[in-house]
């Protein structure tokens, strides 16, 4: 019956989640339309028309799924080593306050280093390439997902964590079956967090490493002072950006018992 309540209120809110995004997105081009037309300078700012003219240009151009697919590539890869650095510490944190009072200060000092400054020293003990930039990535990532999955496994119920111990569950049972499904809610929000910055970590190391993806594009556009390429890379980015953050969203609403349970409803 809570899955099945669940699931009409969520069914009831999707139409309007749908309405909302549509009517920003709708106010946001006409704006951008009305902004250009009354500048009518094309070299400062295209209107939305000839952007979406040069990018179903471009989508017939090989050279730009290159540059997608390997945006994509380092993105991803990042992410997932991101992931699977950031969840086993955030658990260790979780159990060990000596850990938490260690780690502490040095997780929120970290945060304050820019990923520009960080890239050089990558490309000084790696090497350039792929696999250097999908580590920035996951720097990035890193942060904002161990910070989360800490939260939300302080946060988890200590009554229901209790109880489970009474019912004899321990270790790797009372993880699978109590803590990971409560704290589940905090780390896919950690998680549509991170996805967006691994997209900002691979431009920012195609900026700085090389290499052949979006981020490589966009500073051979800026360098011809090609404005409309400009605007349509920045479109593809954030519409990659926006298309993965409504994927862990997705998973969020179709795990509707679990978010009730950790919201304790």
């Amino acid at each position: 019956m809570l899955s099945t309540g669940i699931n009409q209120v969520s069914r009831r809110n999707d139409p309007a989640r749908a309405f909302a995004v549509v009517g920003g997105v709708t106010v946001l081009l006409v704006a951008w339309f009305l902004t250009a037309a009354a500048l009518h300078n094309p070299a400062l700012l295209p209107s939305p028309v000839s952007v979406a003219a040069r990018l179903v240009r471009d989508s017939h151009n090989p050279l730009f799924w290159h540059a997608f697919g390997s945006t994509v590539t380092e993105a991803s890869l990042g992410c997932l080593l991101g992931v699977v650095a950031a969840l086993p510490l955030a658990y260790v944190i979780y159990k060990s306050w000596v850990l938490d009072a260690a780690f502490g200060p040095i997780i929120a000092v970290s945060q304050a280093i820019p990923s520009v400054a960080v890239a050089p020293l990558l490309v000084i003990w790696i090497g350039y390439g792929t696999f250097a930039i999908a580590v920035l990535c996951s720097l990035i990532v890193f942060f904002p997902i161990l910070v989360t999955a800490v939260l939300g496994l302080k946060s988890l119920p200590r009554d229901v964590i209790e109880a489970a111990r009474l019912d004899g569950a321990h270790g790797v049972s009372l993880l699978r079956h109590i803590e990971a499904p409560l704290a589940l809610p905090a780390l896919l929000a950690g998680l549509r967090t991170g996805v967006t910055l691994s997209v900002i970590g691979a431009v920012v190391g195609e900026f700085v490493m090389g290499g052949s993806g979006l981020g490589s594009r966009l500073s051979l556009q800026s360098a011809a002072a090609d404005m409309t390429g400009l605007f349509a890379t920045v479109t593809v980015l954030c519409l990659m950006a926006a298309l993965a953050f409504q994927t862990i969203a997705l998973v969020e609403r179709t795990n509707p018992i679990m978010r009730a349970l950790a919201q304790g409803k």
